[in-house]
């Protein structure tokens, strides 16, 4: 857990320093805030908030050790410490993100999905098992499941994480196109890839006509 609440909009740009530090740290030492600010069209003075957030190692001219604002960086973002995941809906995007090798680069370990067709019950994907929707509360109560991955369509995505929560999952990260309700203490991020969709045929739109109907 962390020792001080960090604003959501910063963890958001935390993930990318980490990327781009990580790109660098056999590279070069020392970073400055502004030479991050520049590399992403960020302002530095935005950039060494967002640092201060974690880290109070910035030093005047020298900047950051890289090696010691990743390590920082990691331990604010909680990826050396396990998380246990399920997730519901072993559909197309379910199996893609079940065979993502990355969610253990975050602590991310996802016990189980679940799904309603019997069909794939029993079955592996990316070596994690598909059980039948009815385990999911045994397995939360089990496996004390801290977020719920929801890739099920929209007409149960609700219902879904109701469950979840009833089983005391405190984050749910949902792929469905709508906005599920939660209480208070739970936290939903949405991946919403239709409005990812429609903000990009968009852009389409507006930079290339002729794109027009193939985006409409």
């Amino acid at each position: 857990m962390r020792e001080k609440s960090i604003p959501i909009s910063t963890l958001r740009r935390l993930p990318v320093y980490l990327h781009y530090l990580n790109s660098l740290k056999d590279k070069v030492t020392n970073i400055s805030a502004t030479a991050i600010a520049e590399e992403f069209g960020l302002n530095d003075v935005q950039v060494r908030k967002d640092l201060g957030a974690v880290s109070g190692s910035g030093r005047p001219k020298t900047g950051y050790s890289v090696t010691e604002l990743i390590a920082q960086l990691e331990a604010a973002l909680g990826y050396g410490i396990k998380t246990n995941t399920i997730l519901v809906g072993a559909g197309n995007l379910g199996k893609a993100l079940l065979t993502y090798g990355g969610f253990a680069d975050y602590g991310i370990d996802i016990i189980a999905a679940f799904d309603t067709n019997p069909a794939l019950w029993g079955t592996f994907v990316g070596g994690k098992p598909i059980l039948p929707d009815c385990d999911i509360e045994a397995v939360c109560t089990d496996k004390k499941i801290e977020l719920g991955i929801i890739t099920v369509p929209v007409e149960v995505a609700q219902q879904t994480c109701d469950r979840l929560v009833a089983c005391g999952v405190q984050a749910i990260w949902n792929f469905a196109p709508t906005i599920l309700r939660v209480p208070d203490g739970v936290m939903v991020e949405n991946e919403n890839l239709a409005s990812s969709l429609a903000i990009l045929c968009k852009h389409l739109r507006e930079a290339s006509p002729q794109h027009s109907s193939e985006c409409s």
